[in-house]
């Protein structure tokens, strides 16, 4: 069990370091669906289309492992 725990968390760790290069290689928060509201100078980005895509990718993978 610990195993696993610290092989999710290291996964987590790569993806939050590689998420900025891969959302610009994948275009991912820019899809239909996907809310940008900005409010006071800051743009706050709600990336529903790109969350269900991702999760459908991810469910797929899940499947055929």
């Amino acid at each position: 069990m610990l195993k696993w725990l610290i092989v999710l968390m290291a996964a987590v760790f790569v993806v939050g370091l590689l998420q900025p290069r891969l959302a610009r290689l994948l275009r991912l928060g820019r899809l239909p669906g996907d809310v940008r509201v900005r409010l006071r100078g800051k743009e706050y980005l709600f990336p529903f289309a790109s969350a269900v895509l991702l999760s459908l990718v991810a469910g797929l993978i899940g499947r055929l492992l």
